[in-house]
């Protein structure tokens, strides 16, 4: 496989340079030369009060996943803290090559307020003193251009489950297209190409998700195919392809917890945990979807329709006897539908219902099929992000520092499946300066844990904002979450007798992104 990849990108390129499309000598005087160094950042500190807690102390610097699940939340008792986080970008793009090869550096530096000082380590700092190492690397790659409407990146860059550049579009804009990132929304070593046509647009990737040891076949790669166009001014529709090898066996991973379908990483994300005790496994997983938009952030009209249909498929063996084993097929689905109408002046006045479908699994293997979906987050931590609904609790929320913890974390709903949603009213109250909405969610999963019911929950939530200046937000929010019969389990409410206090978030926020 490895070998492939080499002679493709080597013919590739061969090619390229021989046909002379990618000179940069060419033209190599600019009208007007692009700025060589550019600075951006996006800083967020938010003061937060709830009762959401993880009781494990190694945990209580960063704490990501489903609510009671293996990371040791709870609910109990009060929480009142402060914390930070900035992302700085540092871009370098070199007058020589007039534009035509561009480095992007991103990191990431956070911590609760008064953690810890004088030590290393990411998610920790800023106690008295200060003087801690902290510094996460996010991306480092390259996008060399080397003719128009084509774009080759390089390196450790953003793993998004979107048809467009991730380093040339609005966030808000891929939570609301494509797959929204409830898929793969993370960061991953690799290669992608994608060539942009003014009415279509394709993209293609590979990733090396885990090496682990490079004499071995002992990897975890992905590859992508990506496609969409315009079938109608206000109208895109695309399709995916995702093939997942995974020959890892769980090595590698997040910390103790490893990666993969039989590891603790899981039960940690919410995500469906294949029973394949200690043996050797090996799997091989395919996703097929497509994904429509209809004018998705109200620049072209008062009405607004998009959603996506995925499936996986796929097999799992393991190994029994010295010999592998068909251990399950895989084969899930999940949609999403989400509609709006903006009633008002502003695309901050509307009205927005927002629809999740997962299939699930409810004999846990015993018929050698899994019926439920997976996603990027069986094997990172987050690999997968779901935070563009306007729930707080029931489903994860994107103001986040050091805490991304809900009660469905991932779209499978650790494999039961599930149907829920939102709705959200948001009222311009000054044009473009001061927002308020008020919203509720609320989830059911398609299977029973034993000894539960399936009601996940019921949410109320409210949020009002202000901008002081361009891409700067003070934003104050709310929101409760009553649990359903779903917690009656142990299975699912942390190992205890009794059913947890109901969750609840108050917290006041500071947005900057700066340019």
């Amino acid at each position: 496989m490895k070998k492939f990849i080499l002679f493709f990108l080597l013919t590739t390129f061969v090619g390229l340079a021989q046909s002379g499309n990618w000179n940069y000598d060419e033209n190599n005087i600019p009208t007007k030369h692009p700025q060589e160094f550019q600075f951006l950042a996006f800083f967020i500190s938010q003061g937060v009060s709830n009762n959401v807690y993880a009781t494990n102390d190694l945990l209580k610097g960063q704490t990501v996943g489903r609510l009671f699940g293996g990371n040791t939340t709870t609910t109990g008792q009060n929480s009142n803290y402060f914390e930070q986080r900035i992302i700085p970008f540092f871009i370098y793009q070199p007058k020589l090559l007039n534009g035509k090869a561009i480095l992007r550096m991103a990191f990431e530096i956070d911590w609760t307020w008064g953690d810890v000082s004088y030590g290393a380590g990411g998610n920790f700092g800023s106690a008295l003193s200060a003087d801690q190492v902290n510094l996460q690397t996010q991306n480092i790659e390259l996008e060399l251009i080397p003719f128009k409407n084509f774009a080759v990146n390089l390196g450790l860059q953003r793993l998004y489950d979107t048809p467009y550049n991730p380093y040339r579009t609005f966030a808000s804009t891929m939570l609301k297209t494509g797959y929204r990132l409830m898929y793969w929304g993370s960061d991953a070593v690799g290669i992608s190409a994608r060539y942009d046509w003014d009415y279509h647009r394709i993209k293609a990737g590979y990733y090396q998700l885990y090496e682990n040891n490079i004499n071995q076949n002992d990897d975890v790669t992905l590859w992508e195919l990506n496609f969409e166009m315009d079938v109608a001014k206000e109208w895109r529709q695309g399709v995916t392809a995702y093939y997942l090898y995974d020959r890892a066996n769980g090595e590698g991973g997040v910390s103790v917890l490893g990666q993969g379908l039989n590891s603790n990483l899981a039960a940690y994300n919410g995500v469906y945990r294949f029973p394949l005790g200690a043996n050797t496994y090996k799997a091989d997983v395919i996703w097929l979807g497509t994904h429509g938009n209809y004018n998705p952030e109200f620049t072209m009209g008062r009405w607004s329709l998009n959603g996506f249909f995925m499936a996986n498929l796929g097999e799992v063996q393991s190994e029994q006897g010295g010999e592998f084993k068909k251990a399950a097929d895989i084969f899930g689905y999940a949609a999403n539908l989400r509609a709006g109408y903006k009633y008002g002046q502003t695309a901050d006045d509307n009205v927005m219902l927002d629809m999740f479908y997962a299939s699930g699994d409810d004999n846990n293997l015993d018929d050698k099929k899994y019926s439920g979906i997976l996603t990027g987050n069986n094997w990172g931590s987050p690999g997968a992000i779901m935070v563009s609904h306007g729930a707080y609790l029931l489903y994860p929320h994107g103001n986040v520092v050091n805490r991304y913890v809900s009660a469905i974390n991932d779209l499978s709903n650790m494999g039961y499946g599930q149907v829920g949603g939102t709705i959200n009213f948001s009222k311009s109250l000054i044009p473009n300066k001061m927002v308020a909405k008020v919203g509720a969610a609320a989830a059911q999963s398609l299977v029973e844990p034993n000894g539960g019911g399936k009601m996940v929950g019921s949410e109320i939530n409210a949020m009002i904002g202000y901008k002081p200046a361009v891409f700067m937000d003070v934003e104050l929010h709310g929101a409760y979450l009553w649990l359903g019969d779903f917690y009656d389990s142990k299975v699912t409410n942390g190992n205890v007798d009794i059913k947890p206090d109901n969750p609840f978030t108050v917290f006041l926020v500071f947005k900057w992104l700066m340019f």
